[in-house]
């Protein structure tokens, strides 16, 4: 699962910052990752970037060059305040934390999950696996 390492890897220490890292899980992890996976996946996402007029955001990430940033209020105008203010709620943490956390982690998440520069062939199966890594079910290594 060298990925899914990599992916968790990277993705905690760079966009957390470390935050939660001492428990080997994020659950602003866990979240973005269900949030990519209720909006349709990869494929989801990047047709909400591209209708809400950020489609150069979401290619940046997509792509091998650097990530633009995103702001906590273009999130909002992608996802939708409801989507934010849920996870805010499951997490424990104000709207505006929830938000600037996503719009971190997000550019980061997508750029992890599409090294080559474009949405993998099974990409939902990376989702589902790391989504099961996070929550204590698959970060043994695999068996032979």
């Amino acid at each position: 699962m060298g990925l899914l390492d990599q992916l968790a890897g990277s993705v905690l220490s760079g966009a957390l910052g470390g935050l939660q890292q001492q428990q080997g899980q994020s659950p602003l992890l866990q979240a973005a990752l269900t949030l990519i996976q209720q909006n349709g996946g990869i494929p989801g996402i990047i047709s909400k970037f591209q209708q809400a007029g950020l489609g150069q955001h979401i290619d940046s990430w997509v792509s091998s060059g650097a990530n633009l940033p995103v702001s906590a209020d273009q999130l909002h105008q992608v996802l939708g305040s409801g989507a934010i203010a849920g996870i805010a709620s499951q997490l424990g943490m104000d709207h505006a934390q929830a938000g600037a956390g996503l719009a971190q982690l997000l550019p980061q998440l997508i750029s992890q999950l599409t090294p080559n520069g474009s949405v993998p062939a099974n990409h939902a199966d990376l989702i589902s696996e790391a989504l099961s890594a996070l929550n204590g079910g698959g970060a043994a290594a695999p068996a032979s």
